[in-house]
Order: C-alpha cells, then structure tokens, then sequence
C-alpha cells in the first residue's frame, strides 16, 4: 500500500471543502483533496446549483404563459414541455460548475483523489476504490485503484450531509424521492406529494407546480418555514402558493402509502395516508417527495477511531477556530453544525485554511444570511423582532416599505411582498433585514453588509441608491422604519422628527414596537 504525505487533507470536495483546499494551497501548504462522488459536493451536483436552474426554467415558463399576453405578446398554441431537454440543459449547468472546480484546485495544484475514505487513526486516512458506483467519480483518471494510505499534520472534515428518512418512507428515488431525485424527472409527475413544508419541499414542490402538476404539501407543524424565517414574509408566499395552485395541509404527519389498484390506468400511482389535524386522510401521488431536513455525515468515514468528539443531534463539536476535540482535526460545513448552508462552509473553508496556515482567525460573522428560493424569494439577515428582543433589545423600530410603491418592481409585474427592516430604538443600530420579494437573493447582500458593520438606519436612509432600481427598497425601508418614508405614506413627523434624530419619538412613533 502506497503511503502519501501532506500539510492539509481536505475530505469532501463540497463548497466547504474545495474552497478550503484552495486557500490552502494559495498558503504555499502541501494539500490533497479527497471525494467518493463529484466536484462540488451536493451544491454544485444535486442541490444548489440545479435546483435555482430548475426553478429558473419553471419562473421563465411562469412568465410566459401570464405575463407574456398582458404585455402585449401573443405565444400561439400551448407552450409544450420537454423535461428530458430541460434535464439536458440542467445538467449541462451543473457539469460546467463542476468542472469549473476541477480547473481550480488543479490551477492551484491541489491533488484531487476519488475514492472512499475511511480514517485507521486520528494521523492516517485510507481511501479504497469505489465500488458499484456510476459517479463521475468513478470515472475519473483521479480514482485510486487500489487502497492508499494518506498521511496529513491536518485533516478537515467536510464531508456534508444527507436527506434524512422517515418511518414508513424509504427513499428510493423512484417511489419516494429526496431532492435529488426530484431535480432529476424526466417525466413530469401529474400529482406529487410534498412531505415537508420547509425551505427545500417548498423551493422544489413550487417549481414542479409551475411547471404544472398539481402539488400538495404536508407540513408537522402549525406553519410553513417554520422557525425558518419572519412569519410576515412567510405569509406573503403562502398567500402565492395557494394562488398557484399548491394545496398546503398544515399540522399534516405522513404515515404510509400504498400502490393504487388499476395499474397504469389508475388515477394516481399511490395513496398516502396521513394523520392531518387529527383526522385520517388520504392523497394521491404520482411521486413522493421527502423533504424533512438533512442529517449531518459524521457516521461515515470511520471517524470514531480519530476521538473526534459529536454533539447529541450528530454534529461535530468545533470551536471558534472549527477545531475538533482533536486539535489537528477540524470540520466545516454541515457536518459542523448549523446554518446548514453552503456559503457558511465556503467562509468556514476559507477561515479554517488560514488558521493552519499560522493566521490568528476565528469565527466571528454578525450574520449569516439565509435564502429561500420560492416564490417570492425570502432573504434575512441579523434577527426577526422576537429574536431581538430576546437579546435584550425591548424597544424596537420596524418599519416596512412595499415592492408595489418600487418602480422597478412594478415594471417587473412583480409587486407582491415587501422590505422589512428591525433595529433598535435608541441607537438606530440595525438589527435584522427581511425581504419577501423580487430578487431577494441579490438585495440581502446590502442589509448583511450594513449588519457587519454596525449600521444605523440613517446610514442605510442616507445612502444614494441608484433609480429605478429594487435596491432602492432598502433605501425606502430604511426611511420608512424613521418615520419619514417618500413612497408610502406615514403619519407627519412634525418638527420634532427633522434631522438625524428622525423618527425617534419613541411609542408616538407607530413603528417604534416595546
């Protein structure tokens, strides 16, 4: 068995890992990368990457088929559908990220090693060759042929994570999918069933529904996104899921399913029982989509025999620095812990290179920012008003301002949602930002900036915004949380409101909330 030295071995080429090996390298450090499946991990593969496209491809169709005539475009006949071609095309984006990264660890003279990992000490990793697989991977002139032992002064675990299962709901990727299966139909499902009113059943059941099946989604508890976003934005996408036709059961736990009677001719391919408010009721479902969150892969990999230790949900514990129990040992990404994001493991990836490096980094982010990618997208940064408060901000201003008084956003013909925006009322400091709109996911950027950096509100009210565009939202919402907002209208200041003080009238103000 062949033995190999380095500086840094990276396990997992996902947004945390390959980002970390890079910087790594960019150090002038000895570095490997090892992977068992592709480039890019689950993002770039079968999640990230090409779900945006998928949902990119249906909102495309979505405009087509309602916007198109309004503005004066007539599309003769029936838009028709080629899934097999939309798969083309979506697998084509993905590829061309993939092998993106595959040019920048080799740029950057990182050895890339397929195969499967398993560590025989906290100082020795083994990688055998894949067995039975039809990865990319597999394929690749990087796979090992036979076991080689690796031998690293520093490990890094970014080894990500997986669907989790539920009883009664075994993923197979043909009855019951996860996402990865969902973002690989060749046939459009005429009834698919969601299990999963979070940020990933929502993104995929909403695509899939404008592409036109019909969607019902089964959510445990009393809300959608539930704990994963500001309740008032949540609303405004609940209120365009039904206006899509997406049928929402809340306080709905799937417990079985069953093959209809009648084969190929059957109305739907199953039916599936669930326990909704109480009450037993069945649904049909030409596919199953599991969608109930994701579990953390610190079971594989042998990582046991190395000390490392875990937390009571499966996470490795890390600290400021990502270091494990094991000083030489540290993880990024999901298997860290929460946010399960992939640009936290990018940043963690970056910071971690550096520290091995013989930088003095930690961790220290304000603010991760968080998107969902329904429609209207979700963006926040910083805290709801409930999650100040319980960091000790008792007065708070909020203030919102709508994309139906945004220029920009009318010309879009996408009007629905708003720009809400939390800080304190003493100190104008702001808090949180929380968008439900068009282009969310661009827009958030600005308000994680101004959190980083400890903006006020008149830092944000105060700054030029180029016209017409939606960023000057922010700008909008900024004013509109001081009191003296342009576009809407707001009850009079008065002079006690002029100058940098405005809006600081404390419970006269409506929008100063205790």
């Amino acid at each position: 068995m062949s033995e190999q030295n380095y500086d840094v071995c990276v396990v997992g080429a996902g947004p945390g890992g390959y980002v970390c090996a890079i910087r790594a390298a960019q150090l002038g450090l000895k570095t490997v990368i090892v992977e068992r499946e592709f480039l890019g991990g689950v993002c770039l593969n079968v999640g990230c990457i090409p779900s945006k496209a998928m949902i990119t491809a249906a909102h495309f169709l979505h405009k087509m088929q309602h916007d198109a005539p309004e503005m004066g475009f007539s599309i003769g006949g029936k838009i028709q559908l080629d899934m097999k071609k939309l798969l083309g095309w979506k697998q084509s984006v993905c590829d061309k990220m993939s092998g993106g990264v595959n040019q920048l660890l080799k740029g950057n003279s990182v050895e890339i090693v397929f195969g499967e990992a398993s560590f025989h000490s906290a100082q020795e990793l083994l990688v055998s060759p894949l067995k039975g697989t039809k990865t990319p991977a597999a394929a690749s002139p990087g796979a090992v042929k036979s076991p080689i032992k690796i031998r690293a002064k520093n490990f890094v675990l970014a080894t990500g994570s997986r669907p989790i299962e539920i009883p009664g709901f075994k993923i197979d990727e043909k009855e019951v999918l996860s996402s990865t299966g969902a973002l690989d139909l060749d046939q459009l499902p005429k009834k698919t069933l969601v299990i999963g009113g979070g940020y990933i059943g929502l993104e995929i059941g909403s695509y899939l529904a404008k592409l036109g099946s019909q969607v019902t989604v089964l959510e445990a508890s009393e809300a959608l996104l539930k704990g994963m976003a500001d309740p008032e934005c949540v609303q405004v996408v609940a209120r365009k899921l039904k206006k899509t036709g997406v049928e929402v059961q809340l306080k709905a736990k799937a417990k079985s399913y069953k093959k209809m009677a009648g084969g190929a001719k059957a109305a739907a391919a199953f039916e599936v029982v669930a326990e909704v408010a109480g009450q037993e009721k069945k649904f049909a479902a030409d596919k199953i989509l599991c969608m109930v969150g994701r579990r953390p892969n610190s079971d594989q990999a042998n990582l046991k025999v190395t000390g490392v230790q875990l937390d009571d949900r499966g996470f490795v514990k890390v600290n400021e620095q990502r270091r494990t129990s094991v000083p030489h040992i540290y993880a990024i990404g999901d298997v860290a812990g929460q946010p399960m994001l992939a640009h936290k493991a990018s940043h963690e990836g970056v910071l971690v290179a550096e520290v091995i490096g013989g930088q003095n980094r930690v961790y220290d982010a304000k603010t991760v920012p968080s998107v969902i990618f329904v429609d209207p997208e979700i963006a926040a940064a910083g805290w709801t008003e409930e999650e100040a408060k319980a960091h000790g901000h008792q007065e708070l201003k909020v203030g919102k301002f709508p994309f139906a008084a945004n220029g920009r956003a009318v010309s879009m013909r996408e009007t629905e949602g708003f720009v809400k925006i939390v800080a304190d009322a003493k100190t104008h400091v702001v808090l949180g930002v929380h968008i439900v709109g068009p282009e969310a996911s661009n827009l958030i950027s600005e308000a994680v900036l101004a959190i980083e950096m400890g903006a006020r509100l008149e830092d944000l009210a105060l700054t030029i915004h180029p016209h017409p565009t939606l960023g000057e939202t922010m700008m909008e919402a900024a004013e509109a949380t001081l009191g003296h907002a342009i576009h809407i209208i707001q009850k009079p200041l008065g002079k006690a409101g002029v100058g940098a003080g405005a809006g600081s009238n404390g419970a006269k103000n409506p929008s100063v909330r205790a």
